[in-house]
């Protein structure tokens, strides 16, 4: 099946992001609007506390279910923000490089931001999505 999503990145900007800059989808596409994926284990409770890498993993799993519950993958997400519950930017990078490589060749644009704190009991990682797909 053909991909909705066609990354778009410009000569103009550095190419130091790993990410493309913008992304477009058809007009005949269906957008999916993800929640933002939480590190939340099936029983309510926090995964990988005190581990930033562990928990964008957890969302990253938790976002694969979301996003086949919708008939998508991650080839099908258009861009991504990633919240992490921290002022350092190690915590930040520790945090991005799991869910860069979840994405592999699929480079999506991205928003990678440093927050105070996130809604469940010891969330570190939460990650928002939107997708799309030609059905």
């Amino acid at each position: 099946m053909p991909s909705a999503v066609t990354l778009i990145r410009s000569q103009q900007l550095s190419n130091v992001a790993q990410y493309a800059y913008a992304s477009t989808a058809p007009a005949n596409a269906r957008l999916i609007f993800l929640a933002g994926s939480c590190p939340l284990n099936q029983d309510g409770s926090t995964a990988g506390i005190g581990d930033y890498a562990a928990q964008a993993a957890k969302c990253i799993e938790n976002m694969k279910i979301a996003l086949e519950a919708a008939g998508a993958g991650l080839p099908d997400v258009i861009s991504t923000r990633v919240l992490v519950a921290s002022s350092t930017q190690k915590d930040l990078v520790a945090a991005w490089e799991v869910v860069r490589a979840a994405f592999g060749n699929h480079d999506v644009p991205s928003t990678l931001m440093g927050t105070t704190v996130l809604g469940y009991d010891h969330q570190l990682v939460e990650i928002e999505a939107v997708a799309a797909v030609l059905d």
